[in-house]
């Protein structure tokens, strides 16, 4: 095993607008750097820093014959470079339907430098940002 590789190759999310959806995160992800890579037809869409690095997905649900659904209790968080990151993808998520789910600010529980914000994207699926820089 390489430690140089992430943990997590890709991850997928559900969405049953996909159009909405590339256009929620075209906008938020592009604040901390990431952008969308390849679409898969109207079906879905990765988003990532760059090939082969983990990619993020939103598409239409496994199981099509019933809607997309948030998982309650699920939560992704993406790696921001800089603490201006997390306040431009969270200004930017309630920009484009996000809902707040966390302002941008410091949290001290989670370490002494963590800095982070959450929203609810469109289809309520809690995204956050992260940056462990210090002031």
């Amino acid at each position: 095993m390489n430690a140089a590789y992430p943990m997590i190759d890709h991850m997928s999310i559900g969405v049953d607008d996909v159009g909405r959806a590339r256009g929620f995160y075209d906008a938020t992800l592009s604040m901390l750097g990431y952008k969308r890579l390849f679409d898969h037809g109207e079906a879905a869409s990765a988003y990532g820093p760059e090939l082969p690095f983990m990619q993020y997905w939103i598409g239409r649900p496994l199981d099509e014959s019933r809607p997309a659904a948030a998982g309650n209790g699920t939560h992704v968080c993406l790696t921001a470079p800089s603490r201006d990151a997390v306040a431009a993808f969270h200004a930017a998520a309630l920009a484009h339907g996000g809902k707040d789910a966390g302002a941008p600010g410091p949290r001290p529980a989670y370490g002494e430098t963590y800095f982070g914000a959450s929203v609810l994207d469109p289809e309520g699926h809690k995204v956050g940002a992260v940056c462990y820089a210090p002031e």
